[in-house]
């Protein structure tokens, strides 16, 4: 009797590694490293297409993306190497009662394992407590990893919506080379104001006021935020004020390649949100309800994003009005950084950030609560502060990929300033163009010439004096092409307004 109670409590007993079958122990490491090694190829075949496709700000996304998850992992390794030592730390009762999340259950200890009880039973021996429990540690670890999950979750989601949503401006970007456009905007064709498709859109009673024109502009970012006639006045003004009158330029090409840059900022996370997450962390008391109140803070902030970015639409298509009662063509607004808050665009951008990493901690955090503790713990008390919490969230990601970020993409534009990713293209197209016209000149230069008379040279060289195609080749060789001089001249023009301030 007592021999087979002997029996059934030593099953029972954790074994450790020297009581562990060597097959049993490289399985479970052959899975762990196969598992390792096929994500780190997985990125790696990722990196490497990016690279072959010239997309260099989404390969820098990725890149920033892996430092991320570096910092994440390498957090939840620290927690699980040091946690005996932690586990350690002892202080007074009192303190160990105060600001708890979840109402204090007289129980508690049952629910520990043995080697928390021990560290517990030697804080108690100095009338004390743990500082944090063993298992605690590993609890925390679990939600560093979900926290990298739903980050890369959420950034793909962000991508893909994204670019879900401009695809549809890439037929716009079309018809802007069709013979119907360039004749409906005719420079030669005078309209008054008000009859301009653009004037109609925007202009109307309930843009008199301030707060009218808030109002109105904030039910039109959930229906047709971004409608064909503002995204080709838009482009229309930045080709203007930036190209001069290069029609063939693909603005939403640009616009796209600007989306893949901006989406290199919104994968990083900065101290300030890591700050926010130990805040959030440190005020979770029961009965506070924080993460409920929190939850609201994103969907606010992206909301009111969305409407000043349409109130800056719209203020554009007043100043017109307000400067000109008869536009020719198509109707001309002018970039500047003027209508964005305090004259800085990529502020917009910097508010959304954190937005989004505040709606991904949220997520998170409700994950992690129902994978350790489950769907009864303490802090599911209140089904129907739940559910609304996960409608926001999912509510708040859809309409910062889906509208908010999309249109911060193209009203962005209308800074005073435009992003290096215009330059290069336009230099690679501009010097390809310019390398090939020398190159099928050489070639021209190069082939054999009947002799005229008998001085020419005998090994067949090109005389480059009495070359008729030299000249032609000298030309070519104008340094720097034409589009570097234009860019150079704007960017004198700039130095200039600056000098002059």
């Amino acid at each position: 009797m007592a021999g087979k109670e002997e029996v059934s409590g030593s099953s029972t007993e954790v074994r450790s590694l020297q009581e562990t079958p060597t097959w049993a122990l490289a399985t479970v490491c052959f899975f762990f490293i196969a598992i390792s090694i096929f994500i780190e190829r997985l990125i790696h075949l990722l990196s490497t297409r990016l690279k072959k496709n010239g997309k260099i700000s989404l390969l820098e996304a990725v890149e920033k993306l892996k430092s991320v998850l570096v910092v994440l992992g390498f957090m939840s390794l620290m927690l699980n190497v040091i946690e005996g030592e932690v586990s350690k730390i002892c202080i007074p009762t009192k303190y160990a009662n105060r600001m708890l999340p979840c109402r204090r259950s007289k129980t508690l200890l049952d629910d520990e394992d043995d080697d928390d009880k021990n560290f517990l039973g030697n804080c108690s021996s100095k009338g004390k407590t743990s500082l944090i429990s063993k298992e605690g540690l590993t609890q925390l670890s679990f939600f560093f990893f979900v926290l990298a999950c739903m980050h890369i979750l959420y950034n793909l989601a962000i991508l893909i919506l994204g670019m879900a949503k401009m695809r549809r401006w890439k037929s716009w970007e079309k018809e802007t080379q069709t013979v119907e456009y360039l004749a409906a905007n005719d420079p030669n064709r005078f309209r008054m104001t008000r009859e301009t498709t653009f004037a109609r859109r925007h202009l109307s009673t309930w843009t008199e006021t301030s707060i009218q024109l808030w109002i109105k502009c904030f039910f039109r970012q959930f229906f047709n935020s971004v409608a064909k006639v503002d995204y080709l006045t838009l482009r229309h003004g930045f080709i203007s004020a930036h190209l001069s009158s290069n029609n063939s330029f693909n603005f939403q090409d640009y616009i796209q390649r600007s989306l893949h840059e901006d989406f290199k900022t919104v994968v990083g996370i900065s101290p300030l949100m890591w700050l926010t997450v130990v805040i959030f962390m440190l005020v979770d008391v029961y009965g506070w309800r924080v993460y409920f109140y929190m939850a609201f803070v994103p969907l606010i902030i992206v909301l009111v994003i969305g409407t000043k970015l349409e109130v800056i639409v719209a203020k554009m298509a007043i100043t017109i009005k307000e400067q000109n009662s008869v536009v020719r063509g198509t109707p001309l607004v002018e970039p500047n950084d003027k209508h964005f808050w305090f004259s800085h665009p990529r502020l917009l951008l910097t508010i959304l950030h954190y937005t989004l990493f505040l709606n991904t901690f949220e997520m998170a955090f409700f994950v992690w609560i129902t994978w350790k503790f489950g769907i009864n713990s303490c802090y599911h008390e209140n089904r129907d502060l739940i559910i609304i919490r996960l409608v926001i969230a999912v509510t708040v990601q859809f309409l910062s990929s889906y509208i908010t970020l999309p249109l911060y993409a193209l009203v962005t534009q209308m800074g005073s300033c435009y992003k290096r990713s215009i330059l290069e293209d336009q230099l690679a197209n501009m010097l390809k163009q310019w390398h090939a016209r020398v190159k099928d000149k050489r070639k021209i230069d190069q082939t054999p010439k009947p002799k005229n008379n008998g001085d020419d040279n005998i090994n067949g060289d090109i005389d480059p004096v009495e070359s008729p195609v030299q000249p032609e080749i000298v030309s070519d060789f104008q340094f720097p092409p034409p589009v570097l001089q234009e860019i150079s001249i704007q960017k004198q023009t700039k130095s200039d307004k600056f000098d002059g301030k």
